[in-house]
């Protein structure tokens, strides 16, 4: 019989409540033992929701000294990553944090070195596109070579209405951050350059110092270019795109199967509209594996810090493009180290 692996989450908002109850409730052998939340009776409103018996903590320090937690799920805000993750791998428990990782590269720095002094891999990025069937699929296609060498790669990422205060800073770090960091996996490549272009914003933004939507044009160090298109505020639905453009032919990210309709003189599908519903499979799979390896004493071995790093730099680069006014920057990496190449 596995062992049951006692969980603490840090920060239940949106996403937060919905690994609350996926853990809980969906992934096997997990038990949430304790939660701590910012906002005063959120956490405990979430339990509530959910039928979950689980501490509520004032402080997320008392989850992760809480010696029953023997793994931390950190969903709080993006500006608290940093030293959420720090104090949890200092207590050397295993720790699984929503991207981005942390806001800045030297941030991402720091947490690779602690993590390396503790000598052994404990901690997991939410970077869940790895584990989108959809996404594995892809992957093969191209190292099999059946559409021969990656030339140029067309994605877009698209999302509907979101808070007025959803600025151009948080259009790179908080939604094209997932296609930066996929990329580097689907085409086994590193990045040289980025370019943002803002083209005309949608009228659905109000203030002009809000660039919505965006163009992100990357190369990488083989010569591939990579066009990604972010839109934040799309009103049709949430909408989610990558063609892999290679010398023999084009692989193509399928579009998520709905009922068709035939009424009326028109043939119609539906569009999602709720991007945990898009990739509800991949929430399942990561964590799944995740705990799994948790409870074997194992290293988990999906996205790591040094994922958390490259997508770091590269948003640190496309902000500077911004600022600067749509210059090309360049994409500064230290070498990667032999801890993050091995299970």
């Amino acid at each position: 019989m596995a062992n049951t692996i006692k969980v603490g989450i840090i920060g239940i908002g949106a996403i937060g409540s919905d690994h609350l109850n996926r853990l809980a409730n969906t992934i096997p052998n997990v038990e949430v033992v304790a939660v701590n939340d910012v906002v005063p009776g959120r956490a405990q409103a979430a339990l509530d929701k959910f039928g979950i018996e689980a501490k509520d903590y004032a402080d997320y320090h008392e989850v992760i000294n809480d010696p029953e937690v023997e793994a931390v799920v950190i969903t709080a805000n993006n500006e608290a990553h940093f030293e959420i993750v720090m104090a949890s791998l200092e207590a050397e428990k295993y720790t699984f944090c929503e991207k981005p990782l942390a806001l800045a590269a030297d941030e991402c720095l720091k947490i690779m070195e602690l993590e390396q002094s503790k000598g052994r891999r404990l901690l997991q990025v939410g970077f869940m596109r790895h584990y989108a069937p959809e996404y594995q699929q892809l992957k093969k296609i191209i190292d099999s070579g059946e559409i021969g060498l990656p030339l140029m790669a067309d994605c877009h990422h698209f999302n509907q209405m979101q808070p007025a205060n959803y600025d151009s800073s948080r259009n790179i770090v908080e939604t094209a951050i997932h296609e930066m960091d996929i990329m580097h996996w689907l085409l086994n490549d590193t990045y040289k350059n980025v370019k943002v272009y803002l083209p005309k914003a949608t009228s659905a933004v109000q203030d002009p110092s809000i660039h919505d939507p965006q163009v992100i044009v990357i190369e990488t160090t083989t010569g591939i270019n990579i066009v990604l298109r972010a839109f934040v505020r799309c009103q049709y639905g949430y909408d989610i795109k990558c063609d892999i453009i290679g010398e023999k032919g084009v692989a193509e990210l399928p579009t998520v199967a709905q009922v068709a309709i035939r009424k009326d003189a028109r043939y119609s599908t539906a569009i999602l509209t709720d991007w945990k519903e898009r990739f509800i499979t991949a929430y399942d799979y990561e964590f799944e594996d995740f705990m799994k390896r948790v409870a074997a004493g194992r290293p988990p071995v999906g996205p790591n810090a040094w994922d958390g790093y490259q997508a770091a730099v590269t948003a640190d680069a496309a902000l500077r493009s911004i600022a600067n006014g749509g210059t090309t920057e360049a994409i500064e990496l230290i070498g990667a180290p032999a801890f993050y190449t091995a299970e």
